[in-house]
């Protein structure tokens, strides 16, 4: 039988934040730290000596790395605001507080997020700044990978309305953890995105397509268990260890992708 990792420090900090404050990581830093290492393998020769190079300067990658708390504007719950497939979900923040002000401030604005933030990394591409690049770079690709997280998509974020209290933990920083030595991810190589924003809301529906299915795999690897155990976590990753794989697998391609889409509207300028 395969032993559980014990938690780090900084994922046990993280795993009480979500269960006393309701706010952490959408993902740890077990998962935040595999996206961006996978992500720099899949940009293309003109980029990928740059990002290797300078890996342990990303803040996310550096040996001191803290993966930051987060607040729920790192979410999206889209699915309080119209159903799957979300065709009139809005596409841009000015339509969101138009139509949804009451409730806007509780779904969250991850989408908008990860706009501004490509548009500040297209700015210090143009400026050839490597400090704010690598920033900028490791900001957005935290923000990129929340989005490929179920759970950051949902009113159900934590489980609680389907009696999985505290999912969110153990999906998001618990299972990674325990998994650390066998996260093998496989993406796709990074490739130009000819329309971020439209590319933006199909990662949405790419993402929450999985959300059911995280939910039944978690039940059934908790019936028949009084707790959260080592044995949970073996069966938790049995049955939602592809998902987990997929999710941060096609995270890292995506961030590469928005990393070279803002390179190529900036000109592609050579870099420090």
């Amino acid at each position: 039988m395969s032993q559980l990792r014990k938690p780090t420090r900084m994922a046990a900090f993280a795993a009480a934040a979500v269960l006393v404050g309701g706010q952490a990581t959408a993902w740890g830093p077990v998962a935040h730290q595999a996206v961006n290492s996978h992500a720099i393998d899949t940009l293309p020769k003109g980029l990928k000596p740059f990002y290797k190079n300078h890996r342990l300067e990303l803040p996310s990658l550096s040996p001191e790395a803290v993966i930051p708390e987060e607040g729920l504007d790192r979410r999206f719950a889209v699915d309080r605001l119209v159903p799957f497939p979300f065709a009139d979900a809005p596409h841009t923040e000015a339509e969101m507080k138009a139509h949804y002000a009451e409730i806007g401030e509780k779904v969250g604005r991850l989408p908008w997020l990860i706009e501004q933030s490509y548009e500040r990394l297209v700015e210090a591409f143009k400026a050839r700044d490597k400090n704010r690049i690598l920033a900028e770079s490791d900001q957005l690709a935290g923000l990129v990978a929340d989005l490929h997280n179920p759970l950051a998509l949902t009113d159900n974020a934590d489980g609680q309305k389907t009696g999985q209290h505290g999912l969110w933990a153990r999906f998001t920083i618990r299972l990674p953890e325990a998994m650390q030595n066998r996260l093998k991810l496989d993406p796709d190589a990074a490739h130009y995105l000819d329309d971020p924003r439209s590319y933006l809301f199909a990662m949405i529906n790419d993402t929450y397509v999985w959300l059911d299915n995280l939910l039944y795999q978690e039940d059934l690897a908790h019936r028949g268990q009084g707790g959260y155990t080592e044995l949970y976590y073996e069966m938790f990753e049995q049955r939602a260890g592809r998902i987990l794989r997929d999710r941060l697998s096609q995270a890292a391609g995506d961030v590469g992708s928005y990393w070279y889409t803002a390179w190529t509207a900036a000109g592609r300028p050579e870099l420090p």
